[in-house]
């Protein structure tokens, strides 16, 4: 029998997969989102998510580690940047993939792989900041402090709209050396 549907790689098929799920996540929301819903805009069967993703939380974290390894390497990009500049870029990056912050934060308690996924997202932001913190050479004894400062007040942005300005200053002042 002839076939008409070229052989597809696994790699590629799940990257479709995540691809429909991302999307729809963000623009629908991921309890808006069902399983038929991400097997239609992918063009596969329901059933086929599952030989890829155990659930929609592993979905999700698959989604979610691919979004970081982007955004990283435009993070290692900007390194000439002033250390402001890239903070506030977090931030808006942050901002624009803020559903699926608030999902991984209303979903942590339920879920092991999304509350295992958010324990390392903050180990690295951590790291980060606190390479950002001694470069600008902070002091030793207040570096730990400000990073956690730094985290409650990034996640405060992502919460509260503020004009540009202000978010300006407010990222200006975490990296302040004061």
């Amino acid at each position: 029998m002839a076939r008409n549907k070229r052989v597809q790689d696994r790699e590629e098929k799940q990257e479709e997969i995540i691809h429909a799920a991302r999307d729809l996540f963000l623009n629908e929301g991921y309890d808006a989102t069902s399983i038929n819903r991400i097997a239609h805009e992918a063009q596969v069967a329901p059933n086929t998510i599952y030989w890829y993703f155990k659930n929609k939380d592993e979905l999700l974290v698959s989604i979610l580690n691919a979004e970081l390894t982007k955004h990283l390497n435009a993070y290692i990009l900007q390194s000439t940047q002033d250390p402001t500049e890239r903070l506030i870029w977090v931030v808006e990056q942050l901002q624009l993939a803020n559903r699926l912050v608030s999902t991984v934060h209303a979903r942590i308690k339920f879920s092991t792989e999304l509350r295992e996924w958010h324990e390392k997202f903050h180990l690295l932001v951590e790291g980060l900041l606190r390479l950002e913190l001694q470069t600008l050479e902070i002091a030793h004894d207040l570096i730990e402090t400000r990073v956690k400062i730094a985290v409650f007040t990034i996640e405060g942005l992502l919460s509260h709209q503020l004009s540009e300005p202000e978010k300006r200053e407010i990222c200006k002042a975490l990296l302040a050396k004061y």
